[in-house]
């Protein structure tokens, strides 16, 4: 009794699924007519459907397109793209929908056929959906001087949040085409939840560590961040569950998010400006004219074109050095993934400099002095 009650319940929480019903009167002569040959009705819809759908997905592609071709960026061209996508998609499987009405099929076979119809409709959308509203968010972000909220260091938090929205509504709308009560998955989702958290306590806590990232915004994706293990590279992801990190070397590093929440980040990106700093540390020997080793550095750093103007390059001096007077020429570069390459030039270009001019770059001597007249212990005396 008590399973003749939950399967009532069931099938009165499923949806009509069946579109048969709502054809118009002026289709019905027709449907009647084909109604016998179920197979050729089948074909006939779909072939429809495709006709139809696919001239009309060109044509607004097309409409769209030439009005989004007075824009500068691309994002509206993609946004155009996921849009459309599923139109021929929605139309095929609308017509197979209207043809399972014409099947002689069991109840049950039909239902199901129908709810898996469906659900390729829902997943294709979802999809679409998903991709959608990322390229909306970067769309907003180009123009945060309207909408402040949304920016660039924020688009991490706001995508995960649409993610979770619409992943959930999709997940109850699929229990709804399938005739599942979602109260009761509600109901006992409290019961499985506290299973499910100890077994993946690991995965919840790179999922909030992901949000808190997000929300902080400690480096943003862009950026080119430095880790207290050493690893330095760009930030090219920040999903829920890790962040990825592009070397120099070309090698893609995922640190999960829990791990880089609590680890000591060095944003090199971070600061007021993009630019970062070159400390490039030089000795010269003792004796030399500490005046004109200025002047060859900072002539050193003006000349190389990728040194930037503002702040313009100085020097210091630092240290009576153990061998050397120790100098430090400093530049600013408009990018941190610039450093290796200019720091490079920057070196070759002084020691080509230094020996022009006749400054000579001291290294560590050891002086042994060694005495005469000693006699050995075992030698005797004449």
């Amino acid at each position: 009794m008590q399973a003749t009650e939950a399967a009532v319940t069931v099938t009165e929480t499923k949806p009509d699924l069946d579109i048969s019903h709502y054809l118009p009167d002026w289709l019905q002569p027709a449907w009647d007519y084909l109604a016998p040959y179920p197979g050729l009705l089948t074909l006939l819809l779909v072939a429809v459907a495709y006709s139809l759908s696919r001239p009309l997905k060109i044509l607004l592609r097309h409409s769209l397109l030439k009005m989004a071709a007075k824009t500068s960026t691309k994002a509206d061209d993609n946004l155009i793209e996921y849009l459309t996508r599923p139109l021929v998609l929605t139309s095929v499987t609308l017509a197979l929908m209207l043809s399972v009405a014409a099947y002689d099929l069991p109840a049950t076979l039909r239902e199901t056929t129908l709810s898996a119809l469906v659900t390729i409709l829902l997943f294709s959308w979802l999809k679409a959906g998903l991709r959608t509203a990322r390229i909306v968010l970067e769309m907003i972000s180009a123009h945060h001087h309207r909408l402040g909220i949304v920016q660039e260091s924020t688009i991490p938090l706001f995508d995960m949040s649409i993610k979770i929205v619409l992943v959930g509504a999709g997940a109850y709308l699929f229990l709804l085409i399938w005739g599942i009560e979602p109260t009761a998955w509600l109901a006992s989702a409290g019961v499985i939840g506290i299973a499910v958290g100890f077994a993946a306590r690991d995965s919840l806590a790179n999922l909030f560590s992901g949000i808190f990232i997000a929300a902080d915004a400690p480096y943003k994706i862009g950026d080119y961040i430095v880790l207290d293990t050493g690893e330095r590279g760009e930030v090219t992801s920040l999903g829920m569950r890790s962040t990825r990190l592009l070397t120099r070397d070309d090698v893609e590093v995922t640190i999960p998010n829990a791990v880089i929440a609590n680890a000591k980040i060095i944003n090199e990106s971070g600061g007021p400006w993009l630019k970062e700093r070159i400390r490039m540390p030089v000795g010269v020997a003792y004796g030399s004219d500490v005046d004109e080793v200025c002047e060859i550095l900072v002539s050193v750093g003006l000349d190389h074109e990728e040194v930037a103007r503002h702040p313009e390059p100085r020097v210091r001096m630092r240290a009576f050095g153990d061998s050397s007077l120790d100098f430090e020429l400093l530049v600013w570069i408009e990018h941190p993934q610039l450093r290796g390459r200019i720091r490079h030039d920057l070196l070759k270009n002084t020691y080509k400099a230094f020996k022009e001019h006749g400054v000579e770059i001291p290294f560590p001597q050891t002086d042994i002095h060694v005495r005469s007249g000693l006699q050995s212990p075992n030698s005797s005396p004449e």
